[in-house]
């Protein structure tokens, strides 16, 4: 006989009021997906290194085109708040100070993974998928590449590239602007 166990899942605006009445304490590295909170894994200095040179070189291409939100959260749903490494968002007046950041704000998305690559291919870009995330970004330290996901259906991205060093890419809202994967990956 098998047993089923019951999960609770939690929406947003619990996951929120946990944080706010102490629960999750401020430097709980947690992020909330498909209703469950999930522990995230700690930085490692190579992928602290690529976060800030995505920073850092996105800033300089697009300026005030953006507003670049590094490892800040983004309401999916109802029940998804993640936490991407990086974040390109439509500038706004408020910075976001009103309210996190929805899909219909975001431009791209990027992961970055070195520990996290499976969690990130089988949970989390299938989810950016469903809810419509035009462009997703996976840096993959450990196999030096950048697979690009565009074109979101239900059932995931329709056009999916592997990029390696000595490639170039383009962020789909803004052609005019390349970038090479040697850059991203220093």
């Amino acid at each position: 006989m098998s047993v089923q166990l019951l999960r609770r899942k939690f929406t947003v605006e619990q996951y929120h009021k946990m944080a706010e009445s102490g629960i999750l304490a401020k430097d709980d590295r947690v992020e909330l997906i498909r209703g469950e909170i999930i522990e995230m894994s700690p930085i490692g200095t190579k992928h602290a290194a690529c976060v800030n040179r995505l920073v850092n070189l996105l800033i300089q291409r697009l300026g005030k085109r953006i507003i670049l939100a590094p490892q800040n959260p983004v309401i999916l749903n109802n029940n998804s708040e993640p936490q991407p490494d990086v974040t390109l968002l439509q500038p706004r007046e408020d910075f976001y100070e009103n309210a996190h950041p929805q899909p219909t704000d975001i431009f791209l998305l990027i992961e970055v993974a070195d520990t996290t690559v499976k969690y990130d291919l089988e949970v989390k870009i299938p989810l950016y998928a469903e809810e419509k995330i035009t462009e997703v970004w996976l840096v993959d330290i450990n196999e030096q590449s950048v697979e690009v996901f565009r074109e979101p259906t239900t059932e995931g991205y329709r056009n999916v590239s592997k990029l390696k060093r000595g490639n170039s890419l383009s962020i789909q809202a803004f052609s005019d602007v390349m970038i090479t994967v040697d850059e991203i990956l220093g």
